[in-house]
């Protein structure tokens, strides 16, 4: 391919503004050049003066508009059913979390997205801020050596009532509760600084204050990872995290890091703490480059459809530990073929 990458975005809800954002931020290898929804003011609302395409249903948007890959902007029931349509019209695919809600739609995406030999980034935003990208390079640096444990923090107040909750308060929909959704997000985080697969997952859930919905509003999470590695994962909408809790940290047998996601400290043992002084960067303006990067270069963007689909192993084993009361597996879900 050349640059520019032109993008189709599918979904032009809340997420969507944070995505157009990210686009315009790359104007040397991005193009927006299409978006569907069917709600037509939410879809002229994101293209704005740029020029993009509008169409009411992204099957037809796939089948006519001029683009190479697709953004998906979708409630979460919907994400299988566009990754499918878009991997057999040879888009590549770019996929707010979470990837989908079972191990069976697990399956036919990965089966689709291998068959079309497309490429499927998960939008794991959060990947991309400085504190994150650099805890991970001294982590495989070996810096504070083998790491024993990682604990990964996203909780806050949410002003959800029974009327602006909309879809997010129906497991069907959302597939679970906060969990499976800004959940997603510190479980992804977990995967990525533990360095290993996961095997084995406990929980336990809570409604601590929006009782209105059907899932849990608050979730703590301990997983273990073939390297060894153990997790902890506490997320809620009900509260804001106490003063001082980290956004994450590691533990390894040389020393440790910690950071708020922001700032990013680290101590060896024996010397002195580091405070490192980050850049700001605009997380979904970066993740975007990396997205349009790896089709351009044909490179593995961080987290595929396998890193997706492990994030949501742990949250399925999570919800099956709850329910039976006991540690739950993390399934394989590599396709059936």
């Amino acid at each position: 391919m050349t640059t520019p990458v032109r993008i189709g975005l599918i979904g032009a809800g809340g997420i969507a503004g944070a995505h157009v954002a990210g686009y315009l931020r790359n104007p040397e290898t991005v193009t927006f050049a299409a978006v569907a929804d069917p709600v037509r003011e939410s879809a002229e609302a994101r293209a704005g003066d740029t020029g993009a395409a509008i169409y009411a249903d992204y099957h037809r948007m796939l089948a006519d508009a001029d683009i190479d890959a697709v953004d998906i902007c979708l409630p979460h029931h919907l994400h299988k059913e566009a990754i499918v349509a878009a991997a057999r019209a040879g888009k590549h695919i770019l996929c707010e979390k979470p990837l989908c809600l079972s191990f069976d739609e697990a399956r036919e995406v990965s089966a689709a997205v291998e068959d079309a030999g497309v490429t499927l980034m998960c939008a794991h935003n959060q990947l991309f801020l400085p504190a994150v990208a650099k805890a991970k390079e001294l982590i495989d640096a070996g810096t504070i050596g083998q790491v024993y444990e990682v604990r990964t923090t996203d909780s806050f107040y949410n002003d959800f009532d029974p009327e602006n909750m909309g879809w997010r308060a129906h497991a069907k929909t959302s597939g679970g509760g906060e969990l499976i959704d800004t959940g997603y997000h510190p479980t992804y985080l977990l995967l990525h600084l533990a360095g290993g697969s996961p095997v084995e997952v406990t929980a336990m859930l809570a409604t601590h204050r929006l009782t209105f919905m059907e899932g849990e509003d608050s979730a703590t999470v301990i997983v273990r990872f073939d390297n060894g590695v153990i997790g902890t994962i506490v997320t809620s909408w009900a509260y804001e995290a106490a003063d001082s809790t980290e956004r994450f940290s590691a533990v390894g047998s040389l020393g440790s890091l910690t950071s708020d996601g922001t700032t990013l400290s680290y101590h060896v043992r024996g010397e002195d703490p580091v405070v490192l002084d980050l850049e700001p960067v605009h997380e979904f303006g970066a993740e975007v480059a990396h997205f349009a990067r790896s089709i351009l270069d044909d490179t593995r963007p961080l987290h595929t459809q396998k890193e997706g689909i492990e994030v949501l192993g742990i949250i399925l084993g999570a919800y099956e530990s709850v329910r039976t009361r006991a540690v739950a597996d993390v399934r394989a879900l590599e396709p059936v073929r």
